[in-house]
């Protein structure tokens, strides 16, 4: 297999600052906390293509309702490749769990954002028998892969540098 990434944490004062941003009736106290027991994501067998991504708070998702949970996480990525999330299959049968941009993708740049790359990841719970997406703090919840990328031949010379994240690339969002 070819190393092509690393998982790190975001910076105590990036994750409280974007947890506030989402959560403003959270204390900081409890806030330190979920930082302090944040996991990197990894793969549960030797065979497994993807990096289980782990819920730093328990969530309560009702039918057709959406939340964007920031985790902590960013991920250093080699040119050439990508980070693409999708949802666990199991939840995805379970409650039609899906991402609510469809799926994520982490560009290699995203890292040296101002916002060091944090990983948002907007879930929505699609079920139609309105059940209730309950899970606890520690479970994984969607997992990423890592993907080769390339590019046209005629490639023209690309000075815009990335700043940020959904749709921080494109003009008038």
């Amino acid at each position: 297999m070819k190393q092509v990434a690393m998982f790190k944490k975001v910076s105590w004062n990036q994750f409280l600052q974007d947890w506030k941003k989402r959560f403003p009736e959270a204390e900081e106290k409890e806030i330190e906390k979920i930082y302090q027991e944040i996991q990197l994501p990894k793969r549960a067998t030797k065979g497994s293509a993807g990096y289980d991504f782990y819920l730093p708070c328990d969530i309560y998702l009702e039918a057709k309702k959406m939340m964007l949970i920031p985790t902590g996480i960013s991920a250093i990525i080699d040119d050439g490749w990508f980070l693409s999330i999708m949802p666990r299959s199991s939840l995805g049968m379970k409650y039609r769990l899906q991402l609510n941009n469809t799926i994520g993708i982490i560009d290699s740049d995203y890292s040296q954002s101002d916002n060091e790359g944090h990983i948002f990841i907007p879930i929505h719970n699609d079920t139609y028998e309105n059940k209730i997406l309950q899970l606890e703090r520690g479970s994984a919840f969607v997992q990423g892969i890592f993907l080769p990328y390339g590019i046209c031949k005629e490639e023209e010379e690309i000075i815009q540098v990335r700043n940020g994240g959904f749709g921080s690339t494109s003009e008038g969002l």
